[in-house]
């Protein structure tokens, strides 16, 4: 072991499923050093209990869970929402929001316990190692990083490697070679990718899903929702103010019965290559309508427009793992302040997989019906329909081809 890479006590990002078992091992048998296992509670519905003995059972002098559900939808996919941020105008970055709060807790735990290096189980292929050494980098760059995956000294390269290592020393896991795909869950989404799934072509099969019903088989009646909010975040759902994951989590619910949000698509990772996931965000699919419903009647034009244009690079730098950078901070204060009134309720319809917008209003609503009406006499709402005419006069100036 070289002096430069040799460590004490290491904070390993574990789940207890087969990859960071066998990394937890890994680490101990390879730099002999102690190992603190930290897992994050996101939503991911797996059962936690039992984890700290699974973790010490393969090495770990101490294993802590850290319960983030709540920071998790207020602190990261609530902004997200208020920013209209989509990735390629598809992904709602549910795997891409989870992961800087999940570094962040884990910088925390290493510094609370001790350790002198962090690491992950994310391969050298995705957009996980980024997200998380990119948060680590930001927040304690004193801190080693050791990535497997990416090391000379990891010989393993396949599931059955995983496997076969994991028997050869007795660690305790439960995996079969058969996994057509890898999975990620949080409260905000799950995902599908690799195995089976690279082939582009290939229809997602239906039995895949967990969080939502295929439309063909949802309620032949649809349901309608009625989703407050206050500065851009929703409070309510049909006049029940609810905390933040409970919100989301009750959204989920209603809107996966109906199936409503699954996404299938080729994005483009950060590192290069294009990658076919798909998706499942019900309740993250409420959400992004009804916001948009919301602020079409309560910001101003400029504004909105302004947001729209920072949108796209906005759900860029999540994706690619920039949460913690200064312009992704000078980003969220100008969505924020665009946010200021975007205060009221939405009523939604879900309906088969569709979700449709039927109706909205707010105390500080920009819209005037009176002034908008193609009936009432204008002038009084402070409206003359001739200062049109000079008005598009002067639009159309550039317009006008030059005198010959």
């Amino acid at each position: 072991m070289s002096p430069r890479r040799a460590v004490k006590r290491v904070c390993l990002a574990y789940s207890g499923g087969l990859d960071t078992s066998v990394i937890l091992h890994w680490l101990i048998d390879q730099y002999d050093c102690e190992v603190v296992a930290y897992a994050a509670d996101v939503g991911q519905a797996e059962e936690l209990s039992g984890l700290s003995e699974k973790a010490k059972a393969t090495g770990a002098v101490d294993c802590i869970v850290r319960d983030l559900r709540e920071e998790f939808v207020s602190d990261y996919v609530f902004p997200a929402i208020r920013g209209a941020a989509l990735y390629e105008g598809t992904y709602m970055l549910g795997t891409a929001l989870a992961r800087p709060l999940i570094a962040k807790a884990q910088v925390e735990v290493a510094r609370e316990t001790g350790c002198d290096a962090v690491a992950h189980g994310a391969t050298g292929k995705g957009n996980d190692q980024v997200r998380f050494e990119l948060t680590y980098r930001a927040l304690a760059p004193e801190l080693k990083v050791i990535a497997p995956w990416r090391e000379e000294a990891w010989e393993i390269r396949s599931r059955p490697d995983c496997i076969a290592y994991a028997e050869k020393y007795a660690i305790p896991v439960t995996a079969t070679l058969e996994k057509p795909y890898s999975t990620d869950r949080n409260l905000m989404h799950i995902s599908f990718e690799g195995g089976i799934l690279e082939d582009p072509w290939r229809a997602p099969d239906e039995s895949m899903f967990v969080m939502s019903e295929s439309p063909e088989a949802a309620p032949d009646v649809p349901v309608e929702l009625v989703i407050g909010f206050e500065r851009g975040t929703p409070v309510s759902v049909d006049g029940e103010r609810l905390g933040p994951a409970d919100l989301l989590a009750h959204l989920n619910q209603v809107a996966g019965v109906h199936g409503v949000g699954r996404v299938d698509m080729v994005e483009n990772r950060f590192v290069g290559l294009k990658s076919r996931g798909v998706y499942e965000t019900p309740g993250g699919t409420l959400l992004h309508a009804a916001h948009r419903a919301m602020e079409s009647i309560t910001l101003d034009r400029d504004v909105m427009h302004e947001r729209d244009r920072m949108a796209p690079r906005f759900a860029e730098l999540i994706y690619n793992g920039f949460w913690f950078s200064p312009e992704m901070k000078m980003m969220r204060a100008a969505i924020e302040a665009s946010q200021e009134n975007v205060t009221g309720e939405v009523r939604v319809r879900v309906y088969k997989g569709g979700v449709t917008v039927t109706g909205r209003r707010s105390p500080v609503s920009l819209y005037d019906e009176a002034l908008a009406s193609f009936d009432d006499a204008d002038e009084e709402h402070g409206y003359d329909q001739a200062d049109a005419t000079g008005f598009i006069r002067l639009q159309g100036l550039r317009l006008t081809p030059p005198r010959r």
